[in-house]
């Protein structure tokens, strides 16, 4: 760690503690977008789920997941085998599917991708591990390589990388790390679902939206209101201080501190 990492304030610290406790437990699951992987077993499916209500995890929250329940509907609630053995006329079910930007020339690729990745992987894990080394810090390596081998199917649609973040462009990338969090860290809350294993809690960077970034400038965490990836850094960074193997965790409390304003 930067021994320039200035230590925080001891009631800062405290806060973060107790909100953690108050937020981190079951009941979160139920009114945010990762109670939609939370309603499959199948390791696939939950990769699946989690990684399209990741993706359109912005905006308002009750939104994000009917349409997130929409989307499991059209794939009949079993969206792995959607995705490795559908027919041509299935695809007709996601047609006119849209999320704000996210339309179905987007929907469409990423199901072409996801049954390219599938064919000869069991898991979603190796398609970001495969970018990065152990002794990595952050997982940077791993959503650069993320966004180059979703785009590298022949007629990939330009208009869909937008969709796809990549720390190459700047982005905090805050809906990958997000996924990334649910999918890498676990803690006997059960919120996130530790399920892969090639990645360390210590090398995710911490999701920066709106209400954590507010949340981490009011705090002192951060200097600059900014959302991109170097400031991402820099606050996983700071919490790092509270928390070196498993410093992300912090996201939930930042989150909710924002998102439920006393």
């Amino acid at each position: 760690m930067d021994a320039q990492i200035s230590s925080i304030e001891p009631h800062t610290e405290a806060l973060l503690n107790q909100q953690l406790k108050r937020f981190n437990k079951k009941e979160f699951i139920e009114k945010d977008p990762i109670s939609i992987p939370h309603a499959f077993s199948q390791q696939q499916d939950v990769e699946i789920a989690a990684f399209f209500a990741a993706l359109f995890a912005w905006g308002n929250r009750t939104t994000i997941i009917q349409k997130c329940n929409d989307l499991m509907q059209r794939m009949d609630r079993a969206p792995h085998a959607f995705v490795v053995g559908h027919q041509p006329k299935d695809l007709k079910k996601l047609i006119d599917f849209k999320h704000r930007t996210f339309n179905a020339t987007d929907l469409l690729h990423l199901v072409r991708f996801l049954h390219h990745h599938y064919s000869s992987n069991a898991s979603l894990e190796t398609a970001f591990t495969r970018g990065m080394k152990k002794s990595d810090e952050t997982v940077e390596g791993a959503l650069i390589h993320f966004h180059r081998y979703c785009f590298s199917l022949e007629d990939s649609p330009p208009r869909s990388r937008k969709h796809i973040s990549t720390p190459e462009s700047g982005s905090s990338c805050k809906r990958l790390n997000m996924f990334l969090r649910w999918m890498v860290r676990r803690d006997k809350a059960g919120i996130d679902f530790g399920i892969w294993k090639g990645i360390r809690s210590n090398q995710l960077v911490c999701p920066l939206d709106i209400h954590v970034q507010r949340m981490a400038f009011q705090l002192g965490l951060i200097t600059v209101q900014k959302s991109d990836w170097k400031t991402a850094v820099a606050l996983t960074e700071r919490l790092k201080v509270l928390d070196d193997r498993d410093p992300v965790k912090y996201d939930i409390a930042l989150f909710s501190m924002g998102a439920n304003p006393v």
